[in-house]
């Protein structure tokens, strides 16, 4: 099979596997190029809820495929920030499943997401320096926003992979699961994530990435929706919440 992006949608929720289990789960350009499209064709269904990113097998993602650089690096780092921005900017909240390695621009991909729950054994790594790139400065942003100053330096200064526990004292991963027991709690946790209010997530998923100007619209966007007095009735009722507003169609 050629390298790609796989995707399935199941139980309100999307995956996407990079596959490219040949090279590890690089990126290869033309992976880099599908990503936007094939995640604005998931915001935009409705029976979409959340997204899970993963790799083919036992790696996330090895980074950038490297004979892709010997033509235009430039090129290439562009094709990965476009990535890893339609990623960030997607409306639902987003999970990445690692496993292995996820190194260079696979940890572009999972800082992007909005949590990530790591495999005991994950490792992870920003490696431009291996290779005398610099790193972009939305994605260095990024990255200190995740896990502060002294460990983006860390990582970036030094290229050194990082396990899993260390990832998670740092604030880079969530959740780390002991083998065998990732994919369970992933698919635990995105039912949580499916079930709740859109408009909630959506709103906190905007408020925490640091939009400032959006308070007006998404107080209108709650009084129109009804989903507060759906959630109030719920509780009251003793019941589950039957949420209507969603993300797809949001303004």
């Amino acid at each position: 099979m050629e390298p790609q992006l796989l995707h399935r949608v199941a139980d309100a929720v999307a995956t996407v596997v990079v596959h490219h289990p040949a090279k590890r789960n690089a990126m290869t350009a033309a992976m880099w190029r599908a990503l936007p499209p094939l995640l604005d064709t998931l915001a935009a269904d409705p029976d979409v809820r959340a997204l899970v990113l993963t790799g083919e097998g036992g790696t996330f993602c090895a980074g950038a495929d490297i004979s892709t650089l010997q033509g235009s690096p430039r090129e290439a780092q562009e094709l990965a920030v476009g990535a890893e921005e339609a990623l960030a900017a997607f409306p639902k909240p987003t999970l990445a499943a690692v496993r292995g390695h996820c190194v260079g621009g696979g940890a572009q991909l999972a800082a992007a997401c909005d949590l990530r729950f790591a495999q005991q054994g994950a490792l992870f790594g920003v490696t431009p320096a291996k290779l005398g790139i610099v790193y972009p400065a939305s994605s260095t942003r990024r990255l200190v926003s995740l896990v502060g100053p002294a460990t983006a330096k860390y990582l970036l200064f030094s290229g050194e992979l990082i396990h899993a526990e260390r990832a998670l004292r740092t604030g880079l991963v969530d959740e780390v699961l002991p083998e065998g027991e990732l994919d369970k709690r992933v698919a635990e946790f995105t039912r949580v994530l499916a079930s709740r209010s859109q408009l909630t997530q959506a709103a906190a998923k905007e408020f925490a990435n640091g939009r400032t100007d959006r308070d007006g619209h998404w107080e209108r966007r709650a009084r129109e929706s009804g989903d507060t007095a759906e959630g109030v009735a719920a509780f009251l009722e003793r019941r589950q919440p039957r949420f209507t507003w969603t993300a797809s169609t949001r303004g």
